[in-house]
């Protein structure tokens, strides 16, 4: 098992850190790909991914002719997401990245940032979810909202977890993870509540950042009591 000095030296390598980043919005991405976010030639990129693989940081999946490579868990997100803050621990009267990066963000594959920290508030105290070992467990109310508004919860209870805090980076408050966080984002993005921003692009923050659109907007008001 590595220690938390191998894996830091991992993580502390620019090449190695920029390939983990841009696999925070939970995408799978080719060593291709992930060699050019990381400036580096294909078999630089290959050795990279291997010492990560090793590590346990990241997953292959092998289709095909093709590799894709993912962080290995929500686990690994959430320590990634951690790390990033630490140079933002100090009190700042701007946000370096941008207010809208800021606003909506994905983390792994639930919603972050302002928008993020605001669910998890009213899921929790309108009584959508309740406290329960290791994390949040639904109440009937909530069960039934949910459900009715399209989230699969049965996809979200076979996950690993199926609702936790995830420390949000720029608030200081936690989003929610998890199963739970994971589906309710996809609903949201597959109601075009929410909306990628240049999901292309090889910015790695760029790549995760989401825009709430009118329509979500008036369907967060309206479902959730969120004022944006």
């Amino acid at each position: 098992m590595p220690n938390l000095a191998s894996i830091a030296a991992l993580i502390g390598d620019p090449s190695r850190a920029a390939m983990l980043q841009a696999l925070l919005p939970g995408e799978a991405l080719t060593a291709g790909e992930l060699a050019r976010v990381a400036n580096i030639g294909a078999a630089a990129a290959s050795g990279q991914l291997k010492a990560l693989a090793e590590a346990g940081l990241i997953a292959v999946h092998a289709q095909g002719r093709h590799r894709y490579h993912r962080l290995a868990g929500e686990e690994v997100a959430a320590a990634l997401e951690t790390l990033i803050a630490l140079p933002q621990a100090s009190p700042r009267r701007s946000w370096p990245h941008g207010e809208a990066f800021r606003q909506g963000r994905l983390c792994w594959h639930h919603l972050a940032g302002r928008l993020g920290v605001a669910l998890h508030e009213r899921l929790a105290g309108d009584r959508w979810m309740q406290a329960a070992p290791g994390g949040w467990d639904l109440t009937a109310r909530g069960e039934t909202r949910l459900a009715a508004l399209g989230v699969d919860l049965p996809a979200a209870r076979c996950a690993p977890r199926f609702a936790c805090d995830c420390m949000d980076w720029s608030e200081r408050r936690p989003h929610l993870a998890g199963g739970l966080g994971r589906e309710v984002t996809a609903m949201m993005l597959r109601r075009h509540w929410l909306t990628r921003i240049e999901p292309g692009a090889t910015d790695t923050l760029q790549r995760r950042r989401l825009a709430c659109t009118p329509e979500g907007a008036r369907a967060l008001a309206a479902e959730f009591g969120m004022a944006l």
